[in-house]
């Protein structure tokens, strides 16, 4: 206690200190090798831009009309009582800066997508001196309205909150939550009733030290979902990293010549655990026996389960900040091969690591094939890698017009979404800075800062989208992690943004377009977790063929909606529908409309759906529909 104490005295002596910041206005020269290595890893110091009115692209650049594609509706929508809270306003220490990720989750099964918010602390509340800062569980009231019942059902975490992932660990059909701290992590069991159980303790995942974003996924295919947990950094609350003692390695931690804080660069990282899933309600650290242990303590932002090569066997990507990125490549027998550097994504087109945060996987192509988006540091570009097959990855930033944009921009969460149903995904990234002295000076950047989304012309170029005054893409904040998913089931994708020391911003899909579109809830058998997580579906309609997966994790420590979106332009028939199911089965289904979402049950074909503008649940209404193929696994 005494420690926690002298760190609260410290971060209040040092408030005033750090708002009167250091250096002088105006760019300053590229930063020496010491500073490049005691902060984030970057390209150097790019040039300064500024909208007609002299604001930061990164908090400017609107217009005045146009057609919008978003609108916040938290206030609306009774999300803005809640607050997230992450250390100090002064951001002393990189702590207090990483922010925290949002989950999309049916917790209750009524089919709509409830929303739970991870919450930060600080250090007087980690000292018994102030209230614990609370996560939020907001329960979906099917008429655009949300409430907060995270009390109630057990789940205000009470921790200097992080990352949470979705899956139902145990397969009995309710959606259960992982959620990362510094500090001891939380395996919330759902109890069927409305509440959940921490069993973290009793399952032994509680890890310790600075998890990051977890992710469920099914590696050794036993049809029971294991956890993946990345490791950041090493950070003692009673010996904080300072600049110039023990505690980093460099005497000075400076961006663009100006004093900041330290790391990650600097400072000694922290491992990464796997667990496997015994099915008995515990788990077992495989890290070394696996090869993800990461005896190098690279810097783990988020991860994710997905099956990259086809196979039926889940591969592990990790975002790492600063460090290379890693792709653990499944073999079949419980090992996995780490590839990042062979395939390319371990590092940008020029061969040098970034300071990965969030990470998205999707087909914009319509090939087949998945392809990675990675949102990094100011000062850099954001990456798109274009999956060329057998393990190799190209860096297409520039060529599809997304580099040329995101250079000033600090990017978070990340996610491939067909905004507007016309059969191509899309990307968007959210964005915000992690040193408030930025807006201090002439570097034509900011510490708060807007959304962008790019609009997919045919996999060949990303055109980026406009931000019209008084849309969601014009809203300007310290955004964090953020979860894409339908939540008004009208077959449009909406996003829940987490932001930093913020009110959380909930971007409704309001595009007027009429095109069609069609989703799909999973429900495993008994060789496939019963959540569907890992499963591949392929769907033509209109000679389009496009994939989606269902996956645990991601964007930016994150958890997205895990039913399966396909937009589909003005066909209104759907030709083809195949499963790839994790347990090995591939089955043809038959899908007899469109706008709707359809409950899909291994082995038995559609089971229930609701059109849009229902307001029941996902069992709302049967339909006449078959399995017309089931193909053993190869």
């Amino acid at each position: 206690m005494s420690s926690l104490l002298s760190f609260c005295m410290v971060i209040a002596m040092l408030l005033a200190a750090s708002a009167t910041g250091s250096g002088q206005a105006g760019d300053t020269p590229a930063h020496d090798a010491m500073s490049q290595q005691s902060g984030a890893s970057t390209g150097g110091s790019a040039p300064a831009v500024y909208d007609s009115h002299h604001r930061p692209i990164t908090a400017g650049g609107f217009i005045a009309s146009g057609p919008a594609v978003f609108q916040d509706v938290a206030k609306k929508s009774g999300l803005s009582a809640w607050r997230h809270t992450l250390g100090s306003p002064a951001k002393q220490w990189i702590v207090e800066t990483d922010g925290s990720g949002v989950a999309l989750l049916d917790y209750d099964n009524d089919g709509w997508l409830d929303i739970y918010l991870v919450n930060g602390s600080t250090a007087e509340a980690e000292a018994g001196l102030a209230v614990r800062p609370r996560a939020a569980l907001f329960h979906n009231n099917h008429d655009g309205t949300f409430t907060d019942v995270a009390a109630k059902a057990g789940v205000t975490n009470d921790r200097w909150g992080f990352g949470v992932a979705v899956g139902d660990y145990d397969n009995d059909g309710w959606p259960d939550m992982y959620v990362t701290n510094l500090g001891k992590n939380r395996l919330f069991h759902n109890n069927h009733d409305g509440t959940f159980t921490d069993v973290a303790p009793r399952a032994g995942v509680e890890v310790g030290g600075w998890s990051t974003g977890a992710t469920f996924g099914d590696y050794d295919g036993d049809g029971r979902l294991d956890l993946f947990v990345p490791g950041y950094v090493q950070f003692d609350f009673a010996h904080p990293p300072e600049p110039g003692t023990a505690n980093t390695s460099f005497h000075t931690c400076q961006y663009r010549g100006v004093t900041v804080s330290c790391g990650p660069r600097g400072l000694p990282g922290a491992p990464d655990h796997l667990f496997h899933n015994n099915g008995d309600g515990t788990f077992a650290d495989v890290s070394q026996k696996a090869g993800v242990d990461d005896p190098q303590h690279f810097y783990g932002f988020t991860g994710l389960f997905v099956g990259m090569k086809g196979n039926g066997r889940p591969d592990l990507l990790v975002a790492n900040d600063s460090t290379p990125n890693f792709y653990y490549v499944n073999q079949g027998d419980g090992h996995f091969v780490e590839r990042g550097q062979a395939s390319g994504f371990a590092f940008n087109r020029e061969g040098r690591e970034v300071a990965g945060m969030g990470l998205a996987v999707g087909d914009y192509r319509n090939n087949g094939r998945l392809d990675l988006a990675l949102t990094d540091f100011s000062d850099d570009n954001k990456l798109l890698y274009r999956n060329d097959g057998d393990d190799n990855f190209t860096e297409v930033s520039e060529e599809l017009g997304i580099a040329q944009h995101t250079l000033p921009f600090l990017g978070w969460g990340v996610g491939f979404l067909d905004y507007d149903n016309d059969g191509w995904k899309d990307l968007m990234m959210l964005n915000g800075h992690i040193y408030p002295i930025v807006d201090r000076m002439a570097w034509g950047t900011s510490y708060r800062q807007r959304p962008l989304l790019f609009h997919n012309r045919h996999g060949q170029h990303f055109d980026l989208v406009s931000a019209v005054e008084g849309s969601g893409l014009s809203v300007v904040a310290c955004e964090r992690g953020a979860a894409f998913g339908d939540l008004f089931n009208d077959g449009k994708i909406d996003v829940v943004v987490n932001n930093l020391d913020g009110q959380p911003t909930l971007l409704r899909n309001v595009t007027s377009n009429a095109h069609h579109w069609v989703e799909f809830k999973l429900i495993g058998g008994a060789r496939s977790p019963r959540d569907g997580v890992g499963a591949t579906l392929r769907l033509k309609a209109g000679g389009m063929i496009q994939r989606e997966d269902i996956l645990s994790g991601g964007s930016f420590m994150s958890s997205n909606d895990q039913r399966a979106h396909f937009g589909i332009g003005d066909v209104r028939k759907i030709d083809h529908l195949e499963i790839h199911w994790p347990g090995g089965t591939v089955e043809e289904v038959a899908v007899s409309g469109v706008d709707a979402i359809y409950t899909i049950v291994e082995g038995q074909g559609i089971a229930g759906s609701i059109r849009s503008g229902d307001s029941g649940g996902g069992q709302a209404r049967a339909v006449e529909n078959r399995v017309v193929a089931r193909h053993p696994p190869s």
